[in-house]
């Protein structure tokens, strides 16, 4: 597991770098194929890689979700070289989520082969399989018949391109586990707010600030006022945020500003609460005369409620007692991934069964080594425990 952490965040893979993520995509799918003895598809969605394995003939059951881009930019392996010292692994992207890429396929192989093998056929999403597996992965039974493993290449980025990919896979299965990195301690994370993105462009008149200021259209005050407004949408008996962010306006220091524009970012527990700060977003209206005001973006992600991880919860939680690497905690975070959208289409969904570890885009990023094989262990008694159930039939003895 190791040296599959080392390689691939030796490749490095921002995600706007769409090079990049293409190399970075190879050396996925040749580890994944090694592992699983299986080629994955290789689906490329507005220049971006994903890949995909569906493994044996079976219905889907189970969907193993991570992605292989980081924030990193290339030549941050010069400032955060990778390394292990004093029990923990360090490199950029190492926590998040390139060691738990390499937890999904070690886990998914100590299955067994799907007697199926892998799939090929494009489906809606329109990919293409391609690429060549080797043969000593995994050779016994069809223990993971019925899994699906997605691997995506723009998740850093709000999953522009692979939003429907993922929900294509999600829909129908029993349970989507979702590799992203524990929260701290190695608590899973059980629930996650939703996310709005929003940009609010705000438009005045220019005017010699010095000579004839009364003319002009400030811009600057017409966005105060407005970033005022949007800040109190927030709702803290809720849990609702909502935050200005990214500002801009104005040409030169003795103009008066024509232009405006500033970003927000909401974060919500709720669809009711998203909706309602939707609404309240798209009803602002300029307070200077002859400023105008346009507001465009909207939801990102749904919320990933509580609801939706209660059950598999407690059955992990079981299996890391009898596995003595318990006990798990539960936490709610205010983070965003690709579980918001499989909850969001109705499927279970346990998030943050990843590396443990700490500082995702920080400097200090590391995952702690004792923590992989236990937890990859886990992960593998989850999924036996998932497929051994009949398909559809909830566990009525987690209530």
């Amino acid at each position: 597991m190791l040296a599959d952490i080392e390689a691939l965040v030796r490749c490095e893979s921002p995600s706007a770098d769409l090079a990049a993520v293409a190399r970075s995509a190879d050396l996925v799918a040749e580890m994944g194929a090694a592992h699983l003895a299986a080629a994955p598809e290789r689906i490329v969605l507005d220049g971006r890689t994903h890949l995909r394995w569906r493994l044996g003939d079976g219905p889907r059951r189970v969907l193993v979700l991570g992605h292989h881009d980081t924030v990193w930019p290339i030549g941050s392996l010069a400032t955060h070289p990778f390394g292990i010292e004093d029990g923990l692994l360090r490199g950029p992207g190492c926590f998040d989520m390139k060691a738990g890429v390499v937890m999904a396929f070690h886990a998914v192989a100590a299955l067994g082969a799907a007697s199926g093998g892998a799939t090929s056929d494009g489906g809606a999403s329109g990919g293409t399989a391609s690429g060549g597996g080797t043969s000593d992965g995994p050779t016994s039974g069809g223990g993971a018949d019925g899994v699906t493993v997605l691997i995506t290449g723009d998740e850093e980025l709000g999953s522009p391109s692979s939003r429907a990919l993922v929900e294509e896979e999600a829909r129908g299965c029993d349970a989507a586990l979702v590799l992203e990195a524990s929260a701290d301690g190695g608590a899973l994370k059980t629930e996650r707010k939703g996310v709005s993105l929003y940009e609010v462009a705000v438009r005045g008149r220019a005017a010699h600030a010095g000579l004839e200021p009364h003319r002009g259209v400030n811009a600057s005050i017409e966005a105060a006022h407005q970033i005022l407004a949007v800040a109190g949408l927030g709702d803290g008996a809720t849990g609702t945020t909502v935050t200005p962010t990214l500002l801009t306006a104005g040409t030169t220091s003795n103009t008066v500003a024509a232009e405006g524009l500033f970003a927000v970012d909401v974060r919500v527990r709720d669809a009711d609460e998203q909706d309602r700060v939707d609404r309240e977003m798209r009803a602002l209206r300029p307070v200077l005369d002859g400023a105008g005001v346009e507001v465009s973006g909207g939801p990102n992600r749904p919320p990933l409620p509580g609801a939706a991880s209660r059950e598999l919860f407690a059955r992990v939680a079981r299996l890391a007692g009898e596995l003595g690497v318990g006990p798990l905690v539960p936490v709610a975070v205010g983070g965003a991934s690709d579980g918001n959208f499989t909850a969001g289409v109705g499927t279970p969904t346990l998030d943050g069964l990843g590396a443990v570890g700490g500082g995702a885009h920080a400097d200090h990023e590391h995952v702690e080594v004792a923590e992989l094989p236990r937890r990859t262990a886990l992960l593998t008694a989850l999924l036996r425990d998932i497929l051994a159930r009949p398909h559809g039939k909830e566990d009525d003895t987690c209530d």
